[in-house]
């Protein structure tokens, strides 16, 4: 109950970040769209299309922080968890066809066009950047305020909240306003050295800069996504607590395998077998199977699915399991050098 009041109070926070980026982000396309026709910039324009995108997108989170809160039901006994990733997916599409397309689009039409536009034009649409800046540093600010407390409330670093974070709709709002506000600064010295030496080059490798940064963006959130539909592990520390609870039993001789898959944010799959002590009776068998489930998911609630299997394991089981439990203390070791926690 308890993990579910944070978990709720996480979506919380969550959707006034998602909206806070949404609000700014409309106002700053209609801002920007309405700069770049007026100056005849195609580094305006391109980001009016990286607003425009990061505008839907932030409508799929909203609809990905209702939608996956749904309980589970006949056709989905699992729950609708995974609705998270696939909206963040959908975002990351939206960020490369709206935003990364046209702005190479943009770059590769300016460089055949030329221009000619006035200097009027160009001190408004500079002006439009510098609140568009403005604009996107504040929602920056709050998001990584949000992942920063996050970051303390799990006991690590913010960047491996950032990068291995539970909600994908976070990371996608911070992904999204630091391309944005790297987006804007390219902009402005794109049409300030237009506006400067006349040489429309510059804000064409301006557009072609901002278009490639979004690909970069919407590949690595899309990859994100995609690893967690497919159906990727909880994350590292979390299978190493529980493999070393496990190892603590005395009852249990091996752990032959320890399976998991996140459902959801806050939810988590989780297929254990092991190979019991000898000597114990069926009834033993029962009680040492309900005692572990029972503890395990008191300690750890976000295990919302427990599979716990009796096996007799082989020599190559017994080598097999060693080998992974190597390999997963390696994988806790670097996410901890990595994420600075």
């Amino acid at each position: 109950m308890a993990e579910e009041s944070a978990a709720s109070r996480r979506d919380s926070r969550t959707r006034i970040t998602v909206w806070v980026a949404l609000v700014a982000n409309l106002a700053i396309a209609v801002a920007k769209a309405a700069g770049g026709v007026f100056a005849g910039s195609p580094a305006l324009l391109s980001e009016a299309a990286h607003s425009v995108a990061d505008s839907l997108n932030e409508v799929f989170l909203l609809a990905s922080l209702t939608r996956s809160r749904r309980p589970a039901d006949a056709a989905h006994p699992f729950g609708y968890g995974k609705e998270r990733f696939f909206w963040s997916l959908l975002a990351a599409v939206g960020i490369f066809v709206t935003g990364g397309c046209f702005s190479f689009f943009q770059g590769i039409e300016a460089f055949s066009s030329g221009g000619g536009e006035s200097r009027t034009g160009y001190v408004v649409g500079l002006a439009v950047l510098g609140i568009a800046l403005a604009a996107e540093g504040t929602s920056l600010v709050r998001a990584v305020l949000q992942a920063r407390g996050q970051a303390r409330a799990a006991g690590h670093g913010t960047l491996r909240e950032v990068r291995t974070g539970r909600d994908p709709a976070l990371r996608t709002v911070l992904a999204e306003d630091s391309a944005a506000c790297l987006g804007v600064l390219l902009a402005l010295a794109g049409m300030a050295l237009h506006m400067t030496t006349g040489e429309v080059a510059y804000e064409a490798v301006a557009s072609l800069l901002i278009g490639a940064l979004l690909v970069y963006v919407a590949y690595l959130l899309g990859k994100s996504a995609r690893d967690q539909l497919i159906g990727e592990a909880a994350d590292p520390l979390l299978r190493q607590e529980i493999h070393e609870f496990l190892d603590e039993q005395p009852e249990i001789d091996t752990v032959t395998a320890a399976l998991s898959m996140r459902l959801g944010p806050d939810s988590v799959m989780l297929a254990v077998s092991v190979d019991l002590v000898g000597g114990l009776d069926s009834e033993q068998v029962e009680e040492v199977l309900v005692r572990i489930k029972s503890a395990i998911k008191e300690r750890w609630p976000e295990v919302g699915q427990l599979f716990l299997d009796v096996t007799d394991a082989s020599s190559d089981d017994r080598r097999r399991a060693g080998r992974e439990r190597r390999e997963l203390d390696l994988a806790v070791r670097r996410a901890r050098e990595a994420g600075g926690g």
